[in-house]
């Protein structure tokens, strides 16, 4: 008879063998979501997976992050484990220092290193799935800056991503940034926020008291939409706001104050609205050279005595000639309109749209494929560029939650939002790429859209 102790080893030994000695804390072979991509040969590491806009906050109260962070974790775990992919790249919004309650001191009187250490603290397992693919290295992993984290140093981001390549332009102009992957000149993944008129670096221009402030508009905005949802209101119990009458239609600026006012009149009464005092000095700063508290009426524009718009805050923005100096700052090489910019603040296909302007159109940039996030609107569309040659924009979208007001309500949140892009050769052909668009729907990878270019 055989012996006990033999007969276990054998059984153990053929068990391994099946499962390819697989611990309990790894995928079986040809399990991982990334790993089974039809189009790909699916034996080297040759996938660039690209995220956005996780706005991982630092109060849980009032993240725009929590029901997501278990699905986030788990991809992410998804991404270490996968035998496949070479690069993530985190495309922007990563951290989030704007989307905070405007009473609320942002810093809690500390500094900015500290809120980067709470917010690790506060999304422990989503920074611990991240510095684990650090510090394994098989995957490199890459941050990009986006508008919600604009201001901070590439040494505090390294506090929370000890080890992490950062993409930041040069000169000083940390606050933007665009990324190529390894051995791919023809793709660009950035935020997309370099030319927005509301989120763009915008130094110097929001008050003489902050004169090295690159905050822009879009800063306020996101303090006050905090408001909105850990404070409801009704539209109906909101505070009203009124349009400014534009008295000189001849005069350029004017008119794109107008233009700006509308905007703001738009958010304020269907958006993010709020039963705030408007005069009252509640928009507690205190990062950025920003140092005092600002009523909402210190953002909204007004009629002077003598009729003209003016506003107390960003007055100096609103001529072509100020719009293209911003657009020089941030490194944006092809100049836009400042009203159409403005306009698209709200209407994000202009963002999407400058994947064409900037890029596809662009006889000076070698671009191909282009990869946004800040919209938080995920899409995928094909463009033929002024050679003729097909060219794919893709924008990644968001992992934030849907926000709700109220808070007594019920929702699904395992299939909103949730989406990331796949950059794949197609058969190990490095010059033949799909690029796709997926959501992680109950924690299922849900290919949503697709096109190939060669390049």
């Amino acid at each position: 008879m055989m012996n006990k102790t033999l007969l276990t080893l054998s059984f153990t030994t053929l068990l391994c063998l099946f499962n390819s000695c697989v611990s309990k804390d790894d995928d079986p072979i040809g399990t991982n979501p990334f790993d089974t991509i039809s189009v790909s040969n699916n034996k080297i590491r040759d996938k660039v997976v690209i995220i956005s806009d996780l706005h991982l906050g630092n109060d849980i109260t009032y993240s725009e992050n929590v029901k997501h962070l278990a699905r986030l974790q788990e991809f992410l775990t998804n991404v270490k484990k996968s035998s496949t992919i070479k690069e993530l790249v985190l495309g922007g919004d990563i951290f989030d220092e704007w989307y905070v309650p405007s009473r609320t001191n942002t810093y809690n009187n500390g500094t900015q290193a500290d809120f980067i250490r709470k917010t690790v603290v506060t999304n422990s397992g989503v920074f611990k799935a991240l510095n684990d693919i650090i510090s394994e290295g098989k995957i490199k992993l890459t941050y990009v800056p986006g508008n919600h984290d604009m201001g901070f140093t590439a040494e505090n981001v390294n506090i929370g991503l000890p080890g992490v390549n950062q993409a930041r332009d040069s000169g000083n102009k940390w606050g933007v940034g665009t990324y190529s992957p390894i051995d791919y000149p023809q793709i660009a993944i950035e935020h997309g926020h370099r030319y927005d008129f509301f989120a763009n670096i915008t130094p110097g221009g929001a008050d003489n008291d902050a004169p090295n402030t690159i905050l822009p508009p879009g800063y306020f905005f996101a303090r006050i939409a905090a408001n909105s949802f850990t404070n409801p209101t009704t539209p109906e119990e909101s505070t009203k706001v009124s349009y400014v009458s534009l008295t000189n239609k001849n005069d350029a600026s004017q008119v794109s104050k107008s233009i700006y006012d509308s905007l703001w009149v738009k958010v304020l009464t269907g958006v993010i609205y709020v039963d705030d005092n408007f005069s009252e000095p509640i928009i507690n700063t205190g990062i950025g050279n920003f140092t005092k508290s600002y009523s909402i009426n210190d953002i909204l524009p007004y009629n002077d005595k003598d009729g003209s718009i003016k506003m107390k805050l960003y007055d100096n923005l609103f001529t072509q000639a100020a719009w293209e100096e911003r657009l020089v700052y941030n490194n944006v090489p092809v100049m836009t309109n400042i009203d159409e910019a403005i306009n698209g603040s709200l209407d994000t296909r202009f963002i999407d749209k400058q994947s064409a302007v900037q890029y596809f159109n662009n006889d000076r940039s070698p671009c191909r494929i282009v990869i946004f996030g800040h919209t938080h609107k995920p899409d995928l569309w094909t463009f033929d560029n002024d050679r003729g040659e097909k060219c794919i924009y893709a924008n990644s979208g968001t992992w934030e939650d849907k926000k709700m007001r109220d808070k007594s309500q019920q929702l699904d949140q395992d299939n909103i939002n949730m989406n990331y892009i796949v950059v794949s050769p197609i058969k190990g052909d490095k010059k033949h790429l799909q690029v796709a668009l997926y959501q992680y729907e109950y924690g299922n990878p849900i290919l949503k859209k697709s096109a190939d270019v060669n390049l």
